[in-house]
């Protein structure tokens, strides 16, 4: 049966670098209160299960998408399905900076980072291959999403792209640190003119979910929020470890693309062809 209104959630958590054990716990911990609290969708940050500057202990903390260690969340999801981050290995020695929806004890759909950053202190497209492809998730009948982590966000093809399917929901994962691009460019500022816009200008609700974990020097900021359809922030987290949740409605949405047609007035064939004249210059 479709939902008109979906409860969703936003775990914003401190994961412990490099130990999948500890944090196999603490995804467990917060997938429990998300179930007390009647939450249907939660989302855990970008490589949630890893934290972030693994560097060489990337072989260490790797695994692929049939892990026992995904599939042990997937059945204490239960019916609440549940976005987490992982360092996916594909093919021996090939890995990728992945999210897996998970759910009733299956992963559903796995979103690996298209647009990995090399500038500031940033350096994923040394230790990561990038992902190829961009596909929904259906987790709940008539509520498909789609994800884009950290600086796919920052491509603004790529939430253009995804937009194009018409999904329910947006789901953004990140890991961002208040000075990990250089001392003059605001991070939180910046993701919250991000996710304002693409909330405001395509018609999503929008899930953001950022780590609270210091790392070294690097400190993430947290701020995870929950945008409506018009781009209004219904919920913002602080720099602390917790729970957020607001509801979100499929009337709200129907109103917002009709209020503000993005989608159905971006001429594709239009943007496809100019793309295409420029690619190569």
């Amino acid at each position: 049966m479709n939902k008109h209104e979906l409860k969703v959630g936003v775990a914003q958590i401190a994961p412990k670098l490099a130990d999948v054990e500890a944090n196999l716990e603490l995804h467990l911990d917060f997938i429990r209160q998300a179930r007390a609290e009647g939450v249907d969708l939660l989302l855990f940050p970008e490589l949630s299960m890893t934290g972030y500057s693994l560097r060489e202990k990337t072989m260490d903390v790797a695994m692929p998408a049939s892990s026992p260690i995904l599939t042990q969340l997937a059945t204490a999801a239960g019916e609440m399905a549940v976005s987490i981050g992982f360092i996916e290995e594909d093919a021996a020695g090939e890995f990728y900076n992945a999210q897996a929806m998970i759910k009733g004890g299956e992963v559903l759909h796995v979103h690996r980072k298209i647009n990995l950053p090399n500038y500031g202190g940033l350096e994923e497209a040394k230790w990561y291959s990038k992902g190829q492809g961009l596909t929904l998730c259906e987790p709940f009948s008539g509520w498909t999403a789609h994800t884009l982590i950290c600086a796919d966000l920052w491509n603004p093809a790529l939430p253009h792209i995804a937009m194009l399917d018409k999904p329910a929901v947006m789901l953004a994962p990140i890991n961002s640190a208040a000075d990990i691009v250089s001392d003059e460019f605001s991070n939180p500022q910046g993701w919250k003119t991000n996710t304002d816009f693409i909330s405001m200008t395509y018609g999503v609700p929008l899930l953001m979910a950022n780590s609270c974990a210091r790392e070294g020097n690097s400190q993430f900021w947290g701020g995870s929020r929950i945008m409506d359809a018009f781009g209004n922030c219904l919920v913002e987290a602080g720099a602390e470890q917790c729970l957020i949740a607001a509801t979100v409605s499929m009337q709200d949405t129907r109103a917002a693309r009709f209020q503000l047609p993005t989608i159905r007035d971006a001429d594709s064939r239009l943007m496809a062809e100019l793309l295409a004249s420029r690619i190569g210059k």
